[in-house]
C-alpha cells in the first residue's frame, strides 16, 4: 500500500538518547529541559525570536487568537484544512471567507481587500502547501485597515521568502508538528509572536494563567508541549537536512514526470520550496474521481486535498467562493514521504497518465 503520507521517524538509538534523559530527570510536563532545548533549537533554525511551543497546531491557532484579543471577525482562506475554520468559530470569531489565487491556491490580496469592513479585526491567510502568500500586499491592507494578521504557516516549516523566514511575517504565524508534517513532534505545534508582550501574554494563556507557585493572574487553558513529544521533535531536527534532501529529491521527479499532463502550484517569485506536498489540478472533477479510482484500485492513495472547500461546510455561513470550489473539486494531492521510493513513484505516475 503506498499511502499520501508516511511519518518521518528517526533512528531508534537516537530518539532513545533523549528519552533516557526524561527517565533521569523524571521531568515529563511542564516546561521541561527538552522543551526548553528544542525551543532554542527551533529559534535558531527557523531565525525567529519569540517562539512558543504548543500541544498542537490547531490550538496555535487559537492561542494567537485570545493573545491578540481576536474576538469579532477575521477574513480567511475557504481553502485550507477545516482546522483554520473551526478553530475561528470555536473560539467565537466569526470567518469571513475571501477567494484565493487560482494558480498560487493562497488567499488573493484583492478580494482580501474588498472583504474589509468596519466589523473586521484581523486576517487569517494560509500558506497552502507551503507556498507563501503575497505577504506584502496583505501587510499592507491590515496595515492601513489596523487588523491583525495572523498566518497559518502550517505548511510551511523552514520556506523563506525573498531570503527571509516567512514565519516573520504577520503579527503571529503557526506551525503544525502533527505526524504528517515534513518536521513533526507527533502532535505538537509553535507561535511564533511579532511582539514579545503577545508572547509573554500567549504563555501565560498556555498554562492556565498561571505566573508562579500561588499566583493566577488571569483566565488559561492547557497547551504546553510535554518532553515526549519534545523528545521526538529534537530527533527529527537532528535529522532535518537529510528529510530536505530527499524530500526536494522526490518532488523534482513528479515535477519532471508530470508538468507537461497537470496544473501545478505556482509560488510567487522569492518564495522557496520546502517540499512539503504535491498537488496535481486536473482539468475536471470527473477526470480526477476516475485517476483515484484507479489509483486506489492499485493499492495508492492519494488524497482529495483540500476537499471540500470550507465555504460549503454545513456550519458556516458564507458567500460561494468561486475560485476555492473549483480548485477543491479538481485538486489531488500525490503520496509523498521522506520514504518513498522512485519505483513507487513510477508507478503512481504510470497509472495516472494511463487514465
Amino acid at each position: 500500500m503506498i499511502n499520501v503520507t508516511k511519518p518521518y521517524l528517526p533512528e531508534r538509538k537516537k530518539l532513545d538518547k533523549y528519552i533516557d534523559r526524561i527517565y533521569d530527570t523524571v521531568w515529563l510536563t511542564n516546561n521541561g529541559p527538552l522543551v526548553k532545548e528544542l525551543t532554542e533549537r527551533l529559534k535558531e533554525y527557523l531565525a525567529v525570536k519569540h517562539l512558543l511551543l504548543v500541544s498542537n497546531g490547531t490550538l496555535a491557532l487559537q492561542i494567537a487568537y485570545h493573545a491578540l484579543e481576536i474576538t469579532g471577525k477575521a477574513i480567511t482562506t475557504p481553502f485550507s484544512f477545516v482546522a483554520t475554520t473551526s478553530s475561528l468559530v470555536w473560539e467565537g470569531i466569526e470567518p469571513i471567507f475571501a477567494d484565493i489565487d487560482p494558480e498560487t491556491f493562497c488567499l488573493h490580496s484583492g478580494e482580501v481587500e474588498k472583504a474589509v469592513t468596519p466589523d473586521t479585526e484581523a486576517i487569517v491567510p494560509v500558506h497552502v502547501f507551503g507556498g507563501t502568500c503575497d505577504v506584502e500586499a496583505i501587510g499592507k491592507i491590515a496595515i492601513d485597515q489596523g487588523l491583525k494578521t495572523i498566518y497559518d504557516a502550517s505548511h510551511a516549516f523552514g520556506v523563506k521568502y525573498k531570503g527571509k523566514g516567512i514565519l516573520k511575517y504577520g503579527d503571529a504565524a503557526t506551525l503544525s508538528f502533527h505526524a504528517t508534517k515534513l518536521y513533526h513532534t507527533i502532535e505538537g505545534g509553535a507561535i511564533i509572536f511579532k511582539n514579545e508582550d503577545d508572547y509573554e501574554r500567549a504563555k501565560l494563556l498556555i498554562n492556565f494563567g498561571i505566573d508562579g507557585p500561588d499566583s493566577i493572574v488571569g483566565l488559561g487553558i492547557n497547551g504546553k508541549m510535554n518532553e515526549f513529544q519534545a523528545a521526538m521533535g529534537l530527533a527529527v531536527l537532528d535529522d532535518i537536512d537529510l528529510i530536505m534532501e530527499k524530500r526536494a529529491e522526490v518532488w523534482n521527479y513528479y515535477e519532471e514526470k508530470l508538468k507537461d499532463h497537470f496544473q501545478l502550484q505556482k509560488r510567487i517569485p522569492g518564495c522557496s520550496n520546502n517540499y512539503a506536498y504535491f498537488p496535481i489540478v486536473f482539468e475536471n472533477e470527473e477526470t480526477l474521481l476516475k485517476a483515484k479510482g484507479k489509483l486506489n484500485s492499485n493499492g495508492i492513495n492519494p488524497r482529495r486535498y483540500f476537499y471540500p472547500s470550507l465555504d460549503s461546510v454545513e456550519y458556516i455561513k458564507g458567500a460561494n467562493m468561486k475560485n476555492s470550489r473549483d480548485i477543491s473539486r479538481r485538486i489531488l494531492c500525490l503520496p509523498f514521504s521522506t520514504y518513498i521510493s522512485e519505483e513507487k513513484q513510477q508507478k503512481i505516475i504510470r497509472n495516472l497518465l494511463s487514465v
